[in-house]
């Protein structure tokens, strides 16, 4: 079967259900974001992207929450490669600069349309699973 994906291979590995619980994590914040307009909550996305996007996840503040919240719902492991995530992740930098830059100029329309795509995306990852950033 022929793929056209393009997703980066990495020699590490993370555990599926951490990473798709910092998914959910992402489309709460984006929710709020989008219910309330307040640019911290993007500050926040930009910041747990930024530490995910150079490879410092154990200081990323959703993975932080993530994994124990794993451990204690007792969620099985599913170990998947690294690479595609990390690809995610600095994908998600970019929206983050994008709503940020959009809302602080005062282009509500833009930031909203930003954070809505953003969040679909992220919706898809907590909840199917399925990485728009790999197809």
């Amino acid at each position: 079967m022929k793929s056209t994906a393009i997703c980066p291979i990495s020699n590490n590995r993370i555990n599926e259900k951490v990473a798709r619980g910092n998914a959910f994590l992402t489309v709460l914040v984006i929710t709020a974001f989008l219910l309330t307009s307040n640019p911290i909550l993007i500050i926040l996305l930009l910041i747990d992207f930024m530490l995910r996007g150079v490879e410092l996840s154990k200081y990323s503040p959703f993975a932080i929450i993530s994994a124990p919240t794993v451990k204690i719902l007792g969620l099985r492991t599913i170990m998947i490669n690294a690479g595609p995530k990390l690809f995610a992740a600095r994908i998600g930098i970019l929206f983050s600069l994008c709503i940020l830059v959009s809302v602080l100029s005062g282009i509500n329309l833009a930031a909203y349309t930003f954070a809505s795509v953003f969040g679909i995306c992220a919706f898809l990852e907590a909840f199917f699973g399925y990485c728009i950033a790999c197809r």
